[in-house]
């Protein structure tokens, strides 16, 4: 384990990272995004016989299932290599609107109460999950792309349809957060 890093990385190491990212993307012709690789895989695994959805030429497409396992193994390498033993540092603010909303700040970046295998097998967990999924496929696909890409390449590119999914995802969020969740627990 690597010990140098203890803390997510500044919003200006990212945000440049993203930046760079984005504008290699864009010299190449390329879109950034992950929701698409489900179609790209579902294409290759011969869905397209059965759905016009999945008929298409998913090959000249490839180089995305690139960008994902990447993505896959980036977050594997920081979450084994670069994390260290320090508690996630959160404001008192933070962490007194968390207990509102009956989560316990335990240090972790993710709150354990919520992300673990013992809740996923409650039938509210459960629920939850498929029910989260749902909403999150139906709505990347309805938005014709996931917040990353509409966010990240479609803002860039001065694209109406992105800004407006952007600030519907917002919105989104903030009812979740303000409205829906504290129902759900």
């Amino acid at each position: 384990m690597i010990e140098f890093i203890s803390q997510p990385w500044p919003w200006y190491v990212s945000g440049f990272l993203i930046a760079f990212v984005m504008i290699l993307m864009i010299l190449f012709g390329r879109t950034f995004g992950l929701s698409s690789n489900l179609r790209i895989i579902c294409a290759a695994c011969g869905a397209g016989k059965y759905s016009n959805f999945f008929d298409f030429d998913w090959r000249s497409q490839k180089w995305s299932l690139l960008f994902l396992a990447g993505a896959v193994l980036g977050g594997w390498i920081s979450a084994t290599f670069l994390i260290g033993d320090l508690p996630l540092q959160l404001s008192e603010a933070t962490i007194a609107d968390l207990a509102t909303l009956n989560v316990q700040f335990d240090g972790a970046l993710n709150p354990s109460q919520l992300f673990n295998i013992e809740f996923l097998l409650t039938i509210k967990g459960f629920i939850l999950f498929i029910v989260g999924g749902f909403l999150v496929g139906f709505g990347t696909r309805y938005a014709d792309g996931c917040t990353s890409g509409h966010a990240i390449t479609g803002l860039s590119n001065l694209q109406l349809p992105s800004l407006i999914a952007v600030v519907g995802f917002f919105i989104g969020g903030l009812i979740c957060t303000w409205f829906i969740y504290p129902l759900i627990f």
